[in-house]
């Protein structure tokens, strides 16, 4: 109870200070984290990329996924939340950047292909070409048969905004499946999960 508290009281107090880097009401709650690590492979020694952890409410989840062996990198642009996700999640590998370079960030630390990204990246806070770019770069890291999955928030599926955001990774993804509308979450959510990337656009 005591560790939910302070994430969530960081959360509201980075919230607070960076409006223009924290996107989502609240932190993803349990069951949409659960959700969204469902890609992550629990056998052999997969290399998972989480970008926007924040305070690492998806990042519990992917570590109960991923098996003894494997990587979970975590990609996060907020001095503070890394910070807090390196204070509070030893064995979680925390880079501080923008996911637009995610490519040289993780060349950098001797990462060239992944299993699987999970994204809890406020979408809705980056313009049409910035989203196209962390789109390629998880495009162009994902190993044949990786996964990418991330959250659409069900509120919003029928503004413009998200519509071209849909429409977006079809155009980059070969495939994308739309989860049913996990109720448990504030907001409602719904996820969003991507296979094939097509290296194009």
């Amino acid at each position: 109870m005591n560790s939910l508290f302070t994430e969530y009281r960081t959360f509201v107090t980075r919230a607070v200070r960076e409006p223009s880097t924290v996107g989502a009401v609240l932190p993803s709650s349990p069951v949409l984290a659960r959700e969204m690590a469902a890609v992550v492979p629990s056998t052999e020694r997969p290399v998972v990329v989480e970008l926007g952890p924040g305070t690492g409410a998806l990042s519990g989840a992917i570590a109960q996924r991923v098996p003894e062996g494997g990587r979970h990198v975590a990609v996060e642009i907020d001095p503070g939340m890394c910070e807090h996700l390196r204070a509070t999640h030893p064995g979680l590998e925390v880079l501080e950047g923008n996911a637009e370079r995610l490519g040289e960030l993780l060349a950098g630390v001797g990462i060239h292909s992944v299993d699987a990204v999970v994204s809890g990246l406020p979408w809705s806070l980056f313009d049409a070409e910035s989203q196209r770019r962390v789109l390629r770069e998880v495009g162009g890291v994902l190993a044949p048969g990786g996964g990418f999955t991330t959250i659409a928030y069900a509120h919003a599926l029928g503004l413009r905004g998200a519509r071209l955001f849909r429409h977006r990774l079809g155009e980059l993804f070969d495939e994308v499946i739309t989860s049913r509308t996990v109720w448990r979450n504030v907001p409602p959510a719904r996820v969003y999960v991507c296979r094939r990337p097509v290296l194009r656009g």
